[in-house]
């Protein structure tokens, strides 16, 4: 996400890939389980954000 370049992407996406195939087989149920809590927070988060940016939860 905060990465300067594509080719800075590509090692931190490789760096994260190498420690997830690492873990134990419960290690990685609970890795998913967060991750998905988290992407479900953040998605909930932009579409709060995007609404009261457009306007969209104000009646008309």
């Amino acid at each position: 996400m905060n990465a300067a370049s594509g080719e800075e992407r590509a090692v931190i996406n490789q760096e994260l890939k190498d420690i997830y195939a690492s873990l134990s087989e419960e290690d990685k149920t609970v890795f998913n389980e967060q991750l998905q809590k988290f992407l479900i927070g953040e998605t909930a988060r932009v579409k709060s954000d995007y609404e009261s940016i457009h306007g969209l939860n104000s009646p008309n």
